[in-house]
């Protein structure tokens, strides 16, 4: 804070009307009169907690630092250490998400830094198994290959890794932790250093370095949320190398804190550096003025934060847990099983039974390579009830209608909205269509790549094409569409495959493999213990079963002449994908 840099230079008297002048009103505002705030598990109380600590340091304030450290009464329950614990997972995931972390992690990383060199013996960087390492690690992995954080929870999509929070955690972690090639292709990209020893110790590697990779090293990875790792999680699943990685999310955490959505079971997808099923984010224009000060705008928890917002079941047009944010920090998704090890077949489970009264939601999502380098994801979501409920799935996608396989009415002359509260209000109807027994298929164009879903539709179901702008007179939503599948009745399946495929070159005028391979999707068979779907791609059949209930590595199932061992099997051509 620089007064260190000038303490020597002052009189006692002068330290003491500078200290008790200017520092002491400050410090008694933050642990005084914002007592609560201060003691607050949440990022607020990390930056408070780092600059009364900082302030502490550099005036040699015991009472300061210690106030910092453990909070206002000293006794554990507030302060920066049980900030590190309450806030990350052991695994290094923050509870209000990736953008967040970005935000935090400064503070954690300069009032870290300055106790490491005020009270080495408090070995603050080892601290949960140095944990801020993990932390920060774990918040670049939640990153696109274009540098933005993934828009979990409260996000602004443009923030990236570029920013100044990250710059300075990155020097301190490279002094602390040691070189890290990761952190140099981020530096590298970054183009600025700390005036310390470890951001002039990455200035000469970068200028001795040959060959720096332009991507940070992403992998397929899953992380835990809760400061226990008991509380849900997420997990990132990856295939492709370099520009051509895509990217599935799926999220199962807690709730987020006041930063938190109303999202269990919601997933998004990145292909190719581009957002292609999207998270809306946050509702924010931070830094410009005239739009509401900059501060979040009330379409932030009024549409953004709704569950209709993202990729997941909305239950009678209700976001879950009622859009109540403390009830739905009692409550966390549950994942069943996952196995991540094969590029072939990546498959995670998750349930949430709390969200929604008296409704068990269920869905499992299998990242495939086929043997012929086609990418599919295949998407088994359960909806399980005794009374009867309307089910809204929505798939928020990033691209241009190309064409569907059923006939819609576009509502071209007048519109209107989808509903009348929930998020639901901000969506203009823009086309439907009441499909029976069919296998509807929509495919858009995102860039140079075409994306298809297919979707069995059992029965009857109605189809909606929205886009937000709907109640929006201040015009502070963007303008972005949905495709939203609608079933009714007790209990209802949802069994979707998701492709990615060909390709669109504009200057040469041609397009190629610019049409859906999947021809049908059967549901075999779906109870509580077992579903099995029949997939045909291509003239060629892929079938999966899956365990509902019993998740045991071992055990043994067989259904008619289908044998497979472990929660699940995909087979492609009648040979298992492995």
């Amino acid at each position: 804070m620089a007064y260190d840099l000038v303490y020597n230079s002052f009189s006692a008297a002068e330290r003491k009307t500078i200290e008790e002048g200017a520092f002491k009103p400050e410090v008694d505002f933050f642990t005084k009169d914002l007592k609560s705030w201060f003691d607050l598990i949440h990022n607020h109380g990390v930056w408070a907690c780092a600059g009364v600590g900082i302030a502490g340091i550099a005036t040699n304030n015991k009472h300061y630092v210690d106030m910092a450290l453990y909070g206002t009464e000293k006794n554990g329950k507030g302060g920066f250490i049980a900030q590190m614990d309450g806030l990350f997972s052991p695994d290094g995931y923050y509870t209000e998400g990736p953008y967040y972390v970005r935000y935090a992690i400064l503070p954690y990383y300069l009032f870290a830094n300055a106790l490491d060199h005020a009270k080495p013996e408090l070995k603050i960087f080892e601290h949960r198994n140095s944990i801020l390492q993990k932390a920060l690690l774990a918040g670049l992995q939640q990153t696109n290959t274009n540098g933005t954080f993934f828009p979990i929870n409260d996000a602004l999509k443009e923030k990236d890794y570029t920013s100044n929070e990250l710059v300075t955690a990155i020097d301190i972690a490279w002094k602390v932790y040691g070189a890290d090639k990761g952190l140099l292709t981020i530096s590298k990209k970054q183009d600025k250093v700390l005036l310390s020893k470890g951001g002039a110790s990455i200035a000469a590697a970068i200028a001795t370095a040959k060959n720096i990779p332009t991507l940070y090293p992403y992998k397929t990875i899953e992380f835990t949320d809760g400061n226990k790792g008991d509380e849900g999680g997420v997990s990132l699943l990856r295939n492709g190398t370099g520009n051509k990685l895509s990217t599935l999310i799926y999220k199962y955490t807690s709730h987020g804190l006041s930063h938190g959505h109303f999202d269990k079971l919601n997933i998004n997808l990145f292909d190719k550096g581009n957002e292609i099923l999207t998270d809306y984010g946050s509702a924010r224009f931070i830094g410009v003025e005239q739009k509401y000060g900059g501060r979040y705008l009330p379409e932030n928890k009024e549409y953004a934060s709704q569950t209709i917002a993202h990729n997941t079941i909305v239950v009678d047009e209700s976001s879950q847990f009622n859009g109540d944010e403390k009830v739905a920090e009692k409550f966390h998704a549950e994942k069943l099983f996952s196995s991540i090890t094969s590029d072939a077949v990546q498959v995670v489970a998750a349930k949430e039974d709390n969200a929604y009264k008296n409704v068990h939601l269920q869905r499992t999502l299998y990242m495939l390579q086929l043997p012929d380098g086609r990418k599919i994801i295949a998407d088994i979501f359960n909806a399980v009830s005794a009374t009867e409920h309307q089910y809204d799935l929505p798939f928020q996608y990033n691209g241009n209608l190309i064409s569907t396989n059923f006939k819609y009415a576009a509502h071209t002359k007048a519109q209107e909205t989808l509903g009348t509260k929930n998020g639901y209000q901000f969506l203009w109807k823009e086309a439907e269509a009441m499909v029976k027994n069919n296998l509807a298929q929509f495919t858009f164009l995102n860039n140079r790549t075409y994306y298809s879903v297919s979707s069995l539709l059992q029965d009857s179901a109605q189809l909606f094409f929205t886009r937000t702008g709907a109640n929006d007179p201040n015009f502070n939503l963007r303008r972005e569409p949905a495709y939203i599948i609608r079933k009714k009745g007790t209990s209802q399946s949802f069994i979707n495959v998701v492709e990615i495929h060909g390709s669109f070159d504009p200057i040469m005028e041609y397009s190629s493999d610019a049409y859906t391979a999947v021809q049908s999707i059967k549901l075999l068979h779906n109870d509580d213990d077992i579903t099995i779907a029949a997939i045909i791609i291509a003239g060629k059949e892929l079938l999966i079963a899956q365990c509902n209930k019993d998740f045991k590595a071992q055990s043994k199932h067989t259904f008619k002449n289908i044998t497979w061992t472990g929660p699940y099997t995909v087979l492609y051509n009648e040979t298992r994908l492995q």
